[in-house]
């Protein structure tokens, strides 16, 4: 069975090619991605409108490619799959208007994914694919949470952000810090050439006895330390990037040995942007190794918003027969969409 995944719910817009013969794991065949970061960047940031112009631009010729390096004809596709949310409205409609008109001329089934189950499932393209059960720390721009999962589909929340993300976190930082777009990435690299214990920042929820997160006071802290050093912030700039990010490091990793010891598992998932961060990888590696924990991770590349996570978790899902692809080529895009609905959160 060959899925073909589109997405396309912001700023990358991703077309990949994923096998799914037999009952392992779908080895993914060819993928391609084309990143709007120069586009927004004289922004400060994404705008929708432009995002979505350019997802119409972009997503054919990509999907010409992929097909092309995979030395396959779009009529051996035999599911055509996209990312119905959530993400920017506009943006989700281009992804999910072509796959509809993918289907319907080609007679082939088609499969709506949600977003942050394709960062869920995504290390299971990775060359050291995880087994099930496993904890999960899903942690990118707009959402950080641990989960329990027992299979695809079988998800039980066990703590999440109760304002701003982890990636929100960074980015806002790092515009407080007058850091370009992404913020995220400026900031990391930044902080590589500070003290991240040159600045005594606060750790939201750390010991709040529960999994959840909260990282809008550690922004507001960061705000704080800025106005505080006023014209010296250009020089101590990096250490406050530094500081930032041991921030928001130790909780996340605190909290994901806490998920470990609460469920007694032994593996654990990172998946979502903000799990290319170097620091969290040593970190949690050192963390877990010590505990005899297993961690996995998708290949760099993989981390950011990509068609290949879209066409495993569509392959995964039907595979495990937890949802049919249907040949009813209407459709609707969730901007807002709570993994919950997607069946077996708890």
């Amino acid at each position: 069975m060959l899925v073909l995944g589109i997405e396309s719910s912001c700023d990358e817009t991703g077309v990949a090619l994923v096998d799914a013969a037999g009952a392992g794991v779908p080895k993914l065949r060819s993928q391609a991605l084309h990143s709007q970061i120069e586009m927004h960047q004289a922004y400060g940031g994404v705008v929708p409108e432009l995002a979505s112009r350019d997802h119409i631009r972009r997503v054919l010729p990509l999907a010409r490619h992929v097909l092309g390096e995979a030395k396959c004809d779009l009529r051996d596709v035999d599911v055509v799959a996209y990312t119905r949310g959530p993400g920017l409205a506009g943006a989700l409609l281009v992804g999910a208007g072509v796959a509809c008109a993918l289907g319907a001329a080609l007679g082939k089934p088609i499969l709506g994914v949600h977003h942050l189950e394709g960062h869920l499932l995504s290390p299971f393209l990775s060359v050291d694919p995880p087994e099930f059960p496993f904890v999960a720390l899903l942690v990118s721009g707009g959402h950080t949470q641990l989960m329990r999962v027992a299979s695809v589909g079988d998800y039980e929340l066990l703590g999440e952000t109760i304002d701003d993300a982890a990636g929100e976190a960074f980015d806002k930082s790092a515009k407080l810090l007058g850091l370009g777009y992404p913020g995220g990435p400026a900031l990391s690299k930044l902080s590589e050439q500070g003290r991240g214990d040159a600045f005594k920042l606060p750790r939201p929820l750390l010991h709040s006895g529960n999994l959840d997160f909260s990282f809008a006071g550690l922004k507001t802290a960061v705000l704080t330390q800025a106005k505080k050093l006023g014209s010296e912030l250009e020089a101590h700039k990096a250490d406050l990037a530094a500081s930032t990010q041991a921030a928001i490091v130790e909780v996340l990793v605190k909290k994901s040995l806490a998920a470990l010891d609460q469920t007694g598992e032994k593996r654990i998932v990172v998946a979502g942007g903000v799990g290319a961060n170097r620091l969290l990888r040593e970190q949690l590696n050192a963390a877990c190794a010590k505990r005899g924990v297993r961690v996995h991770y998708p290949e760099l590349h993989l981390c950011t918003d990509n068609g290949a996570m879209i066409a495993m978790a569509a392959a995964m899902r039907l595979q495990a027969h937890k949802e049919e692809a249907t040949e009813v080529y209407t459709f609707d895009v969730k901007p807002r969409w709570p993994l919950a609905e997607v069946g077996g959160l708890t």
